[in-house]
């Protein structure tokens, strides 16, 4: 069947896997002590235009946000995020496994902007009782975001800088930043990013890897023992070069940006076709995802042909269903959908 449901349906694009393939008889030292994770570092470094990043490789998004928060975060402090934010909806309670409350706050277009913050840290410096609740440490936002949507440049440089001025750490959860960054509505590039937040990573599981994040240390240093605190998280993989070969083919000759961009065009041609078919979308997003209104009985029809995902299911019985392109997706993928909506 053809599948539009996520954007790590896929096992990885067939550079990595030669690359596997050809490295699967060496011998190499574990956790990461390997040529090819430094390897990886070094080209990530040259991607972010910092020498002195510190860079680590972890094995999935949620064990990634879950350790990098932990690790910046006393025992008393929170995460602030939208109330969208995937830490606080689709993480299963992670990061408050580990003792840290997540604040949620209203998201404009599905972002959190330097103003939302700002009301919210005024308010809350300003209430004599603070001392005696969870106190904010840092703050959490995804780019793309949950619903696809990109931070602008002026979007995330004031909001790094109220994170400063409230003297919190700006975290970026980069699951799908490739996507982010080749968005036609996207106004800065990698460096930029990683000078206007303290860290973030970029996404390898739904960008083309089998799996995998890297984690980029930008604004401030590593924490002491974050490697251990990895560890502790059961983010750490033993046959660490398994993320370095997969990271290192990745940065080499721009693959990574070059896959993200093939998404981009990818989701172009499927707001045409939904276009063409007056199929409305649920919202404008400029990235992979796709997020349109069906009717109950467009849904019955379709997902007996295509794999897709129910969003938000809604009063009237109409459904927001999401469709996500790929590094993978195939221009006959989305000709086979065009057909099955002419056929609705």
């Amino acid at each position: 069947m053809i599948s539009f449901e996520s954007d790590y349906n896929n096992g990885c694009t067939p550079e990595i896997l030669r690359r596997l393939a050809d490295t699967n008889d060496d011998r190499t030292s574990g956790y990461g002590s390997d040529p090819y994770c430094q390897s990886a570092i070094r080209r990530i470094r040259e991607a972010v235009q910092m020498t002195d990043a510190d860079v680590f490789f972890l094995i999935g998004g949620t064990q990634t946000n879950a350790t990098v928060i932990d690790s910046l975060l006393m025992g008393c402090e929170a995460v602030i995020t939208v109330e969208t934010g995937h830490i606080a909806v689709h993480e299963s309670g992670a990061v408050e496994a580990f003792g840290h409350k997540v604040i949620t706050l209203p998201a404009v277009d599905s972002k959190l902007t330097a103003a939302t913050l700002d009301r919210f840290m005024d308010t809350f410096t300003a209430d004599e009782t603070a001392p005696h609740m969870v106190q904010p440490g840092m703050v959490y936002v995804s780019m793309p975001t949950e619903l696809g949507m990109v931070y602008t440049r002026s979007e995330l440089a004031n909001l790094y800088e109220a994170c400063r001025r409230h003297h919190l750490r700006l975290y970026i959860d980069g699951a799908r930043l490739g996507y982010g960054l080749m968005s036609d509505v996207c106004d800065y590039d990698l460096p930029f990013l990683a000078r206007h937040c303290d860290v973030f990573y970029i996404g390898g599981t739904k960008v083309g890897a089998m799996f995998g994040e890297a984690v980029v240390f930008t604004g401030i240093s590593a924490p002491k023992y974050f490697f251990t605190t990895v560890k502790r998280h059961g983010a750490l993989l033993a046959k660490g070069r398994m993320l370095g070969i997969q990271f290192d083919t990745l940065f080499t000759d721009g693959l990574y940006l070059r896959l993200s961009r093939h998404a981009i065009a990818m989701a172009a041609r499927l707001k045409e076709v939904f276009a063409r078919h007056a199929i409305p979308m649920a919202c404008l997003s400029p990235t992979n995802q796709q997020f349109v209104i069906l009717s109950p009985s467009q849904y019955d029809v379709l997902i007996a042909q295509v794999a897709f995902e129910i969003w938000e299911r809604h009063a009237d019985g109409t459904l927001t269903c999401r469709f996500v392109t790929s590094w993978a997706t195939t221009d006959a993928d989305i000709d086979y959908l065009d057909r099955c909506l002419a056929a609705l």
